[in-house]
């Protein structure tokens, strides 16, 4: 994690100087300090009612407690319009915050792209916001390289991360993960890279339900 932090000091002060919009600048800044980081305490576990997993993603069991996840929109990478709460109405949605400078999120990569194609005939949908990132070419290189089959959201000013409500699992990290049930309600949330086991066991949870 040490080469990450690094990154950070050397290429998040320049971005967040360019910052001019009071609130999205705290999201950006929230970000900043959870980037690739293994974890955090936020999230309101009196309120979600969450329980903290095992191999570090946080989910809310009981499915009536769960809260809404906001409209996850804007224009992809590629520069198509995506609306993926209409689009993937009615299936489970795995929404990862990643950026290309991100060594955690280059490491987890491979493993999202695995679980996107096993699970793709299970009804679970993956969808990428690339954060950070205000050259989109190195973003287009990134899914390139890893051979991504999802669409990715491109929102470097990080405006889509705002619509998730405080303490209730948003994502607060560089990388991130939100897994939204079938009924588009937020079921979970990691906020650290997520392994081949972590991917199966949490989807293999949300595919189960009825």
């Amino acid at each position: 994690m040490s080469a990450c932090r690094a990154d950070r000091r050397t290429r998040f002060r320049p971005f967040r100087r360019r910052t001019t919009v009071p609130a999205v600048g705290a999201a950006l800044a929230a970000l900043a300090l959870g980037a690739c980081g293994t974890g955090g305490t936020s999230g309101g576990g009196g309120e979600t009612q969450f329980v903290q997993g095992t191999g570090g993603v946080s989910m809310v069991k009981n499915a009536s407690a769960r809260k809404d996840a906001p409209e996850l929109s804007g224009k992809t990478l590629q520069g198509e319009e995506l609306n993926a709460t209409e689009k993937f109405k009615g299936k489970i949605i795995v929404f990862n915050v990643w950026g290309s400078w991100c060594a955690p999120c280059r490491a987890e990569a491979k493993n999202l792209v695995k679980a996107a194609n096993a699970y793709k005939g299970k009804g679970v949908e993956f969808v990428g916001l690339n954060v950070r990132d205000p050259d989109k070419a190195n973003s287009v290189a990134f899914e390139k390289s890893f051979e991504v089959p999802y669409p990715s959201i491109h929102d470097s000013g990080g405006k889509l991360i705002l619509r998730f409500p405080k303490g209730n699992l948003n994502p607060q990290a560089i990388p991130s993960t939100v897994f939204i049930d079938r009924n588009g309600k937020i079921a979970g949330r990691a906020l650290k890279p997520l392994g081949q086991d972590e991917l199966n066991e949490t989807l293999d949870q949300l595919v189960a339900e009825k």
